[in-house]
């Protein structure tokens, strides 16, 4: 025990969250550079071969072509394939949002009003569909959204406590 060199261990691999923040800002500034935006970023697949599935949206609110995929495709792969964020053996998926697609900002929250969402958060009871009626600002900088359930109460939910919502979609 007594006179060896104590053991280190160093790790090449960074910290899960600081990769998918690194991965995000990098996809944000490419498709910022096209006049897209990042929808949603899900990062699946394992760690020897990630699966990169990007969405996107066209600011000008028309729908996303497969050009637009496939300019967004080659100027994020540049990117990736330049840097050690995702390492060499990734797959990269892009496309639009669909019809379920995720609410993320109070700007998707505004444009999409009058429409049906399913959300999960805890003002609610858990997940709940409803209908959006708008954004308000809070006394405390926060912003909250305005939605009416099925009976037609409306509720007041702080955007930075829903968990997860989505456009729903009713054949």
């Amino acid at each position: 025990m007594w006179g060896k060199f104590p053991t280190f261990f160093c790790s090449r691999w960074k910290p899960r969250r600081l990769v998918n923040e690194a991965l995000e800002a990098i996809v944000s500034t490419e498709l910022d550079a096209l006049g897209l935006d990042l929808v949603e970023l899900r990062r699946g697949g394992t760690r020897t071969r990630p699966v990169l599935d990007v969405r996107i949206d066209r600011r000008d609110d028309a729908a996303v072509t497969v050009a637009d995929c496939a300019r967004a495709s080659r100027a994020i792969e540049a990117r990736l394939d330049a840097g050690d964020v995702v390492g060499q053996q990734y797959v990269l998926e892009v496309s639009s949002p669909g019809v379920e697609r995720a609410l993320r900002t109070a700007a998707d929250w505004r444009r999409f009003a009058g429409r049906r969402a399913s959300v999960l958060a805890p003002a609610l009871g858990g997940r709940v569909e409803v209908e959006i009626v708008g954004v308000e600002q809070e006394e405390t900088g926060g912003e909250v959204a305005v939605v009416r359930d099925q009976r037609g109460a409306e509720q007041r939910v702080p955007l930075a406590d829903v968990k997860e919502a989505r456009l729903a979609f009713h054949w």
